[in-house]
Order: structure tokens, then sequence, then C-alpha cells
């Protein structure tokens, strides 16, 4: 078996194997991007499998489907046992977890109303997003020529496929340019986030953070480090951040259920503080991974036990 990849998937209410899991070509999803899905990572701990923040992911994930008028016919509760129970087919302790809710094979047009709404679950095992060194010696970052889209044009609360169309152009030319990830300004100019991960910097010991109104997808991970900040005694400023503040911060610093927290060393080849991972992402570093591996307590129902 291919390396990540797990035997079942699930599948509108049921398990059907790997292989089993496609779709038909002229489904809505494949040539309009109707689909709303979430990135959910399952950590080994000392009590077994635990599924970081699964409530919030999944009524992120209804949300979604809500803007979109989309909803699959499942609660939430019925998505969360469909989660946990993947887990525990597939015998892994640790994983990433996919739902994905799209529209299927119907009538062809841009109008996905007459088309079924498909919910699928995977999971399979994948390591550190940006690479395990990076958690450590932080990434090379760029500036991206691509915006985020404006507000009023697709809505950025939504994490749905249409929006990584644009995450795509921003991640393929940093890396054609010979960075790891770039990150976005938004439509007035102001920083946004990386191609999929939000973004904190430090300044003079305070944390800041572009606001929602930056077009930013509300991620987990960045409230759970927003949460984390105020435990610490950190203070936390969601603001408006120009592009120049970057460069002249003491700490830069990506989130997310991929990246978990990645420090970034270099913005367009100007060096980051002293050029490595800062004090303030170390002790986040620590609190997030002692949390999610069950070390300690959780400031909140963060862990779902598999």
């Amino acid at each position: 078996m291919e390396q990540g990849i797990t035997e079942k998937i699930w599948h509108n209410g049921a398990f059907i194997d790997w292989e089993q899991a496609t779709i038909h070509v002229m489904s809505h999803v494949v040539h309009y991007a109707s689909a709303m899905f979430e990135g959910i990572r399952c950590y080994e701990t000392s009590r077994g499998p635990a599924i970081f923040r699964l409530k919030d992911h999944l009524e992120r994930l209804l949300h979604s489907c809500h803007i979109y008028r989309s909803l699959p016919p499942y609660t939430l509760e019925e998505l969360t046992e469909a989660c946990r129970e993947l887990v525990r087919v597939n015998r892994v302790t640790s994983c990433y977890i996919r739902p994905i809710v799209f529209r299927g094979y119907g009538t062809f047009g841009v109008n996905p109303l007459p088309n079924p709404i498909e919910t699928y679950i995977i999971c399979w095992r994948w390591g550190k997003y940006l690479g395990a060194e990076a958690l450590e010696e932080g990434v090379d970052a760029c500036v991206s020529s691509w915006v985020r889209c404006a507000p009023n044009t697709l809505p950025a609360m939504a994490k749905v496929s249409a929006n990584y169309m644009n995450s795509q152009l921003i991640k393929m030319e940093a890396i054609e340019n010979g960075y790891a990830e770039g990150i976005a300004l938004d439509a007035s100019g102001n920083v946004s986030e990386g191609s999929g991960e939000n973004l904190f910097l430090v300044r003079n010991g305070t944390v800041y953070t572009p606001p929602l109104s930056s077009s930013i997808l509300p991620g987990i991970t960045r409230d759970t480090i927003i949460t984390l900040c105020g435990l610490l005694g950190l203070e936390v400023k969601e603001q408006n951040i120009p592009r120049e503040m970057l460069y002249i911060a003491d700490e830069v610093f990506f989130t997310g259920t991929a990246a978990e927290i990645t420090p970034i060393r270099s913005i367009d080849k100007i060096k980051i503080g002293h050029g490595r991972r800062g004090p303030v992402t170390k002790r986040l570093q620590e609190e997030f991974f002692a949390i999610t591996s069950g070390q300690k307590e959780a400031p909140g129902d963060w862990l779902t036990w598999v």
C-alpha cells in the first residue's frame, strides 16, 4: 500500500475501500469547484489517538456548507462519530483527517442546486507540512504578487476548494522563486495570510495577527494560538498589518492544522529577527505540542479521544 494511504473512507454514512472512492468526471465539483472541506489532525498520545479540536473544525465545515447552500444531511454529532470511527477502522495512531462535502453528478451548469450533495471523510498518515526541520529552523517566505480575494467576491470565512485556486497561485509562485511559502496581501494592501496558513508576528513582546476583515480564514490553530498567548501573558492585537511591518518584526510564524506552528526566518530575503525560531514561537510550540500530545491539560474541550 502506498505510504500514508489508509484502507477505508467514510462516504455518505458507510465505509468503502480507498480504491472505491471515485467520482464521475461530470460531477459538478470537477467543473465548478463546489466543495467545502476541513483539515484536522489526530495526534498520538499515551491514552491513544486524540483528534484536535474536532468539534470546532466540523462546526466550521457546516458553516461553510451553510454559506454555499450545500448542507449535508448529517448532524454535528454524526460527523463527529464518523471521524472517530474512521480512525478506529483504519487502526492509525496519528493521521490527517479530511471531511469534504461537494456537489456530485447530476445536471450540468453553474447552478449547483440540482446536484446531489456528497459527503466523504478521509484520513491518511501525513507528516510535517513544511518539513520536520522547519519547526525549529524556520522557512524562507516571500510576499506574493497574487492578492487574496476581496471580501465581496469569494467569502474567505468559508473553507472551500475555489479559494484554494488562489492559494495554488501563491504557492507555485513561491516555490518557483525558491521559497517554501508565499504571503498574500489583502485587497487593501495589508498582510493577509499564507497560501494555507494564518500568520502571526511578534514585535517588542506583543503578538500581532491580521483581522478577519483582511480576507483570512478564521483558523482553528489561529484561535488556539490566541488562547495560548492569553494564558502565557502575551498581549495579542488583531489589527491591519502593513507589509513593511513583516520585515522589522522580531519573529514571524505561520499557523495551521497542516503547518502547526512554523517559524519564518526570512521574507523576501530579508532576515527576520535572528534568522531562526524566536523565543515566543518556541514557547508557543512547546505549549501546543504538550497539549496535542496529551502531556498537558488543554484549556478547553480540545481533544476528542478515539
